[in-house]
Formats: structure tokens, C-alpha cells, sequence
């Protein structure tokens, strides 16, 4: 069944431009953001946004940078993600995410509720400037759920996220959006969520990667493709682990624990098996993530302008079968994973 919606191939993100882990100067979101519009596969390009990102710096230099460039608005989709509004800030940095966004000039608060929702959409509105938001989504909804002190708590949260959903659903009936999403990087949210809300798409994160494709994640993804949901998946490098980095899903490997000896090795292997078939470790973990049948899309980030464009190419170029076939035969892909799936 056709996807409900036609979004690019690739999608851009956009934390870079709200100071993610570094400053960086505006010349540099500029390029970032011309490179992203320059080399936007099929001519359309969209971004990934959201309120958190810097609490709400990324959308605003995002309009600040679409609006320098002269693009017009009907050639740019803006799908941002809601929860966060954006506060004053109060103390030395945001109390969200400490240590994460660097020389921010504002904290953020989460608002998911009905209102809440509404609120964040009109300030992500303003942000942008000339620039709209075409999709919307509710964000990180399973670390909300996951913060949830007992039964009765987690019950409240999940009804503040339907309620939040209901708001969505009303800006899409009245043409102020064009399609409703959910981003997470606990898959299980998506899926409990999608038992109650029409969704048009899902963002998976960090859960759909050459390492991590368990068979339960590939069947609910085969369901969603089987009704017309557009599946993006996000974050194909378990946080940069899989590329060289010592962090996987953002939290720092222990080489001494078993857990961690073992995603060290299971990489030594991975590297060995990519020069082997003359293939980047990026190319491999790019490749595999957009072949996975359901897969619409896949979102990069990156904080280079010089990259966007490797990037592209590495996302949308060919890896050789012999590699799956290896990596089948080593034990590093799941035992029941089918290799002509890719």
C-alpha cells in the first residue's frame, strides 16, 4: 500500500542549529542549511524541527536561514516535533537536558496536553518566521510515559498524550497541517500509541539499525507499511557507536562490562567486514537502514556543511549483497533476519 505521505528521501535535522553539544556560528548554520537545500534529493527539501532543540534556536535560525537564502515557502517542509515551549532563562543553562545545548539564551518547559500542544505550535510558528509548520508531531512521548511514578501516573500521561493528539488531529482537519506523526526512540510507544491515533507517520530513532533490528520491531513496521504509514527511521549509528564514537544511543559504552565487550567486538567485526567488501562503515549502516522494507525515509544530522552531501550519497548508494551475506554468516546480523530484505 502507498505511504499517505510523499516526503523525501532524505530528511535533514536540525540540532546542529540549536548549539547540540557545541556552538556554532550562525556562517556555519547558513552553509549547513544551503548545503541541505542545494542537494536535496528530488529538488524538495524538509527539515526535522522541534521546540527542545535549543530550546526553540533551531527553528528560529532554520527560518533566519531558509528566509537569508530567498527560498520560498512552498519549497521547504517543516515538520516539527511538539512538546517544548520555550521560557526565559533563569539560571547559567536550561534545566532540560544539562550539559547537551550549549550558550543558549532561553530554557524550555514541556507542555504535552491539549493546550500544550496548541501553545507549541503557534511558538514554533513565530520562530519560523515566514515559515510554517507542515507536519507535526508529538515529541519523545515515550520518555514522558517513561517518567511515570506508577500505574495510575503512567495512565494520566498516556491520556495528556492523546489529548495532545486530538489537538494535532484538529489543525490537520483544519488545513493548518498537513499530516501527524509520532517520533520516539522506544519503538513499543509508537506501537502503543498507533493502537489509538491515525497517524500518517512514524519517526522510529535508534532502534532500526544494522546492530539493533529485532524480528517484533520488523513486523510492526511491516504493519504500519501495511496501512499506508510513512516509516522515517532516525539515528542509523545507535548514536555514533556503529561509525567509530565511544557513545551508543547516547550513553557511553563500558569496555570492561560484558554488555560492552561485546558491542566492541561485534564493531571490530562490522569494520572488518565493511573493508572487506570495499564499503564505509556510514555507507553500510546508511544503506541498511533505508532498504528495510516500510523504510520512506531516512533523517541525517550533521553539524558539516562539507558532509551533507557525502551523506546523501551515502544514504541512497549501493552496498554489495556479499557484505549482508558475510555479516550473516559472522552472526552480526539477527539469526532470522532475511538477507533479500535488502
Amino acid at each position: 500500500m502507498s505511504a499517505r505521505v510523499n516526503f523525501p528521501p532524505v530528511i535533514f535535522g536540525s540540532t546542529a542549529l540549536g548549539n547540540i553539544y557545541e556552538e556554532i556560528p550562525y556562517a556555519t548554520k547558513l552553509a549547513i542549511v544551503r548545503e541541505c537545500v542545494n542537494n536535496a534529493p528530488g529538488g524538495t527539501v524538509m527539515f526535522d524541527s522541534a521546540g527542545k532543540y535549543g530550546a526553540g534556536l533551531a527553528l528560529e535560525v532554520l527560518g533566519q536561514c531558509l528566509e537569508e537564502m530567498g527560498v520560498p515557502p512552498e519549497n521547504v517542509i517543516i515538520s516539527n516535533k511538539l512538546a517544548w515551549y520555550r521560557i526565559p532563562l533563569s539560571g547559567p543553562e536550561p534545566t532540560f537536558e544539562p550539559g547537551v545545548w550549549h550558550n543558549l539564551k532561553h530554557d524550555a518547559v514541556q507542555k504535552i496536553s491539549y493546550q500544550g500542544i496548541l501553545d507549541c505550535y503557534e511558538q514554533g510558528n513565530e520562530l519560523l518566521g515566514k515559515y510554517k509548520t507542515q507536519t507535526a508531531s508529538v515529541h519523545d512521548p515515550d520518555e514522558y510515559l517513561a517518567a511515570a511514578t506508577d500505574k495510575a501516573d503512567d495512565n494520566r500521561r498516556y491520556q495528556d498524550i492523546l489529548d495532545a493528539y486530538k489537538a494535532l488531529q484538529e489543525l490537520k482537519a483544519a488545513g493548518k497541517i498537513s499530516s501527524v506523526g509520532v517520533g520516539a526512540k522506544n519503538w513499543k510507544s509508537i506501537q502503543r500509541i498507533a493502537q489509538d491515533v491515525e497517524l500518517d507517520w512514524v519517526m522510529i530513532a535508534n532502534s532500526i539499525t544494522v546492530h539493533s533490528h529485532p524480528k517484533p520491531l520488523l513486523e510492526f513496521m511491516a504493519q504500519l507499511h501495511s496501512k499506508g504509514v510513512a516509516i522515517i527511521n532516525s539515528a542509523v549509528f545507535n548514536g555514533g557507536f556503529l561509525v567509530g564514537r565511544d557513545f551508543y544511543n547516547y550513553k557511553k559504552v563500558d569496555p570492561e562490562t560484558e554488555d560492552g565487550k561485546a558491542k566492541y567486538a561485534w564493531r571490530a567485526k562490522f569494520f572488518e567486514l565493511c573493508a572487506k567488501h570495499n564499503v564505509t562503515p556510514a555507507e553500510a549502516c546508511f544503506n541498511f537502514g533505508f532498504r528495510i522494507p516500510g523504510v520512506n525515509s531516512v533523517a541525517l544530522s550533521t553539524s558539516h556543511p562539507e558532509k551533507v552531501k557525502p551523506n546523501i550519497a551515502m544514504a541512497t548508494c549501493e552496498v554489495p549483497v556479499a557484505l549482508w551475506d558475510d555479516m550473516k554468516a559472522n552472526a552480526l546480523l539477527e539469526e532470522d533476519y532475511l538477507i533479500n530484505n535488502l
